[in-house]
């Protein structure tokens, strides 16, 4: 018995095999479109893109213009560059505060510094922080090469005058301490770049001799009694960011406008009735926060979309402060209520530099802030 041989033409299969392929093209390529047109689908990709963009720390004003979320892969792969750019520094500071010429303490458990310290004049860098240290020895008149002096939130109840010895120093952090004044030696430190006094409740103004630091760029002396704005801080030629925000100020000086480089002027929760129309005299002013709860007159041209002013009246809600029996308690919990506030401006701030553009005047936002 033989075998049995199947004959057929393989024309006829190839052609059936190439309908059953063009058509399964065919229905790829409407799958395709519909997924394109599918809004559910492009919701997905565009989470998805943020998720990615969130997860590798790139802020949202880079990838979203307008309410509208590009999602370029090209876009992503350089926005991630610059963030892993951006995430290399932190590492740096991290690795430079861990060098042998910084020093660092916190908590507290510390109601003294070391006497280790006295020996170590070579450092460059102080950073004490939270701690129950009330009192700047005098020998920190050694520590020639000191360029950071940063103290904050501390017990700090005065700064010696040998401060000024420090000609090098260029940071100068005593935020959130207990001082009643500033030492006018501070003026002989003409490097200084950087001042942070806020946050000390009870300081009512600054040694003239200050008109010396002419280098300064940030001067934050918010949270404190300022009546005015300080003489020797309109002096400061140099000046890019002036907070003096949670005072108790009347009006702002009508030669305010020599502050000529300033950039950020924060004012809000003050007591000013009218904003003087010499604030249009400052060319480089972008971002202005004025508390407008007792504002009854502005300049009209501080409102024009022609100037590069992003001004921003806040409405605050009054906050009732609790009394309590014991003074210190009172005043930490002010002093912590007061940090609460600054942080929450800070925030909202860095919120408005993110965006591309927002509006140039606020008339109302109300918050109110309970600890």
């Amino acid at each position: 018995m033989g075998h049995k041989v199947v004959v057929f033409d393989i024309s006829v299969v190839r052609a059936l095999w190439e309908t059953r392929v063009k058509k399964h093209k065919a229905w790829q390529k409407k799958e395709a479109e519909r997924i394109e047109k599918s809004s559910l689908e492009r919701i997905k990709e565009e989470w998805n893109f943020v998720a990615e963009c969130r997860r590798k720390g790139i802020p949202q004003a880079q990838y979203c213009k307008n309410g509208f979320i590009d999602t370029s892969v090209r876009i992503l792969e350089k926005m991630e560059r610059s963030s892993l750019i951006r995430q290399s520094s932190p590492s740096k500071e991290r690795d430079k505060k861990s060098s042998a010429f910084v020093f660092e303490i916190s908590g507290e458990h510390w109601k003294a510094l070391p006497d280790s310290l006295k020996e170590q004049t070579h450092l460059k860098e102080w950073h004490v922080s939270n701690t129950l240290i009330q009192i700047i020895p005098t020998y920190i008149e050694l520590f020639q090469a000191m360029r950071v002096l940063d103290l904050p939130k501390n017990q700090i109840s005065h700064l010696p005058a040998e401060i000024g010895r420090l000609t090098n120093l260029k940071e100068l952090n005593v935020r959130f301490n207990h001082l009643k004044s500033i030492p006018p030696e501070l003026g002989d430190c003409e490097n200084l770049e950087k001042l942070d006094c806020s946050g000390n409740l009870e300081l009512t103004e600054l040694p003239f001799e200050l008109s010396n630091l002419k280098q300064v760029t940030f001067v934050d002396i918010s949270a404190n009694k300022f009546s005015s704005v300080p003489i020797c801080v309109l002096r400061m030629s140099n000046l890019q960011w002036l907070d003096i925000s949670n005072n108790s100020l009347n009006d702002l000086p009508q030669d305010i406008d020599r502050l000529e480089e300033l950039q950020t002027f924060l004012l809000y929760k003050n007591k000013l009735t009218y904003l003087p129309y010499e604030l249009l005299n400052l060319k480089k002013l972008t971002l202005l926060v004025v508390s407008g709860d007792h504002l009854v007159e502005l300049p009209t041209a501080l409102c024009d979309s022609s100037t590069p002013l992003k001004f921003v009246s806040l409405m605050d809600n009054p906050i009732d402060n609790t009394q309590c029996q014991d003074g210190d308690e009172m005043i930490e919990s002010e002093q912590d209520r007061q940090h609460f506030d600054k942080e929450f401006m800070k925030a909202y701030i860095e919120d408005l530099k993110e965006r591309e553009s927002v509006p140039s005047y606020t008339t109302k936002v109300s918050f109110s802030l309970q600890l």
